[in-house]
Order: structure tokens, then sequence, then C-alpha cells
């Protein structure tokens, strides 16, 4: 079989040729690949993060995709792109910068910045003040020398193109499973859970209005990103229960109505998202399914309950094994994992959220190697 066959036999629940292997290398590990400077790929496109990921596939011939997710400001859905503008407002000796976005129809500066350095990447924003910079720029120059890539819709064909046989593509189905994200959030819901409950009304309203143009695509998705991550950090499952399961039962269904299997990726404590999901929706696989201390998961636990009504994908400790361990490291872990959760299919040989910008080559390559050769049913 060919990667993109064993992936999609996997979320069938049919069994393959053999346990598909798809660690999760999605930003560092392809960036360095490039041998570029890091601004390259996040800043000035050279090569985009999503060809630098297909690249990395092909490299390692990974079963790839499920962390492919890089269309740039066009939403290839609803093909919605705000009128914003990139501007540099920071530049320092050693080659970084900062850039901001200026908003050109409302002529207001965005909250956040973005940092970008020649060997880590553009991992999440923060706000000015953190750079010793004034929430508006005095002082600005555009951000010029952006290779120009097509965007949204036409860019996520491209990419399905040059993925070809090496994995699947999906889209994001406009759910979230974590509705809030920082402590001022939660700080929020418990004195007054009214306004989030009425977000998660205008959510679902947006996410069936976008589940309906889904329908209308051709070619379809693989698959729909239907959760991020840390959806058990800032929420408990209470609230889970009321702001996001709501939101990933009816999304599930309406996937299911299509055909179009759904995918939940959230880091961290994972046990009782794991049930929520086998036992009341209809999501088809779920990762990265994090071991202590990062999570809580036991995946022959997992497997042993939920094993038969959802994809287990994980769950290779990133630093203790990738990052740190030996080939023969690697490939007693991934035994140990295709042990636990291979028997019957529904499993998909991964790592933990994030495989570190220098985990060894030969070490995602032993890993692989392992899915193909002892991973036989």
């Amino acid at each position: 079989m060919t990667p993109r066959e064993r992936l999609l036999t996997v979320l069938r629940g049919e069994i393959p040729d053999c346990v598909p292997c798809d660690p999760d290398i999605s930003n560092m590990v392809p960036s360095r690949l490039t041998g570029k400077p890091f601004w390259d790929i996040y800043a000035f496109q050279d090569p985009p993060l999503w060809k630098a990921h297909i690249d990395a596939c092909k490299f390692f011939d990974i079963d790839g995709g499920f962390e492919l997710y890089d269309w740039g400001l066009r939403d290839p859905v609803t093909n919605w792109r705000p009128n914003v503008e990139e501007r540099v407002v920071l530049r320092r000796p050693d080659g970084s910068f900062a850039t901001q976005m200026f908003d050109l129809d409302r002529g207001t500066w965005a909250r956040t910045i973005v940092y970008y350095t020649a060997d880590n990447p553009t991992a999440g924003t923060g706000t000015p003040d953190k750079l010793g910079l004034p929430p508006t720029p005095t002082d600005w120059e555009p951000l010029t020398g952006v290779k120009q890539w097509p965007d949204g819709l036409e860019r996520w064909k491209l990419a399905r193109e040059m993925m070809g046989e090496q994995g699947i593509v999906g889209l994001h189905s406009g759910v979230s499973t974590c509705q809030l994200n920082s402590p001022e959030d939660i700080y929020s819901y418990y004195d007054d859970p009214r306004p989030w409950r009425e977000r998660r009304e205008a959510s679902m309203d947006w996410m069936e209005k976008r589940m309906a143009i889904i329908a209308r695509m051709d070619p379809r998705p693989d698959f729909l990103l239907c959760g991020g991550s840390g959806s058990l950090v800032f929420q408990t499952p209470e609230i889970f229960r009321d702001l996001a399961l709501p939101l990933l039962k009816r999304v599930t269904e309406l996937a299911a109505n299509l055909n179009i299997p759904t995918h939940v990726h959230s880091c961290g404590p994972q046990t009782e998202l794991v049930r929520m999901a086998a036992e009341e929706t209809q999501l088809t696989i779920i990762d990265p399914l994090e071991v202590p201390p990062m999570g809580d998961c036991d995946l022959a636990d997992l497997k042993k309950r939920y094993g038969d009504r959802i994809v287990l994908k994980g769950n290779l400790h990133t630093t203790k094994v990738m990052l740190h361990g030996s080939v023969d490291d690697v490939v007693a872990a991934s035994r140990a994992a295709i042990d636990a959760a291979a028997a019957g299919g529904r499993f998909i040989l991964s790592t933990g959220d994030q495989c570190g910008r220098d985990t060894p080559d030969e070490n995602l390559r032993a890993m692989v190697e392992t899915a193909r050769t002892y991973g036989r049913y």
C-alpha cells in the first residue's frame, strides 16, 4: 500500500498492510531540513511551511498529513481574507525581526506581534511590550521579499497534488474543542458562563454553515480537524462538556453523514477526552495520547476500552525517546506501542506533541522502519 492508501484504510476501520507511522514533525523538523533560517520559511515563504512539511514526509517516508495546516490568510472554505498588511516594527543585529499586522480597512494595528528568528518557529504571538515596543508603532517598514504562492483553496489543492500518495490532506471543520485558553477565560466562565454559552451557539451556527460549503466541495478533504491543543488544560471535563462537547457531537455527526473522517489533536491530559469522544460522538481519530508527565494516557488501557470505536494515534515521548533516546530506544518504544494498540487495526504509530527541532533523523527513520517491519498484522 502507499502511505495514502494505508491511512485511508485505517480511517475506514479496516486493516492495512502494516501499522501506519506518522510522527508529529509539524513545524521544527521540516524547517530544519530546509537548511535555511527559520524566518525564510515563516516570513518569506521560501519555502512555505506546508511545502517543507510535505518534503519532510517524503524524506522520511512518513504516512503523513495530519499536521498539515498552512493555507495562508485566505480561508480555503469560505474564501474570506482579511485586508491586512504585515509590517516590520523591529530589526535586531542578529537578523531576527518582529512584525505587526495593520488592518487596512479599519486603520488599526493588531494587539500582538510575531517574532522571527533563525532557529525557532514563530510558535504563538506576544504583545509588543514584551520586546520593548509601543502598542502602536512609531516606526515601521513593509515586509518585502515574500515569495508568492497560491492562497486559500488553491494552495490546499496544490498541497494535495504535491502530497500525492505520501499521505492525506484535511481542512479545519470550524470547531475548536478548546473554548477556554487562559486563566482569564477561566475566571470569566465561573463569574458568568452565559456569554460563553452564547459564543458556543454562535460557533455552532458558523460551523454548520461551513460544513454546508464543505459538503459541496470537489474534491472533499480527506478528513476534518475538529479540535485543538490543550482541551483539558484550561477546561475541566465539566466545562468541556458544557462548551465544547455539543460542538464536537454535531460536527462529527455532519461529517459522518458526508463520509468524511474527523480528527482531534489535543496535547496534555486526554484520557477523559478519549472516553467522551468514543462514547458520545462520532469522532474518527484522536491524538497524540501523551504519556506522563505531559499527558495522562495509557495506550494499552485506551485500546482495551475504546479501540473498537475510535482510531488511536500516538504516543512516543517526544523528548525522552525521540529527542534524547537512541535508535534502540525508539525501536523498543515503537514496538511497545504497536504491541499495546495495533491488534484489530484502528491504530497509527505516532509521537506526543511535536518532535523537537534537533530530533535525530535516524530516530525518525527507525520509527518508520519499525512500523513497516514489526507492525505487520
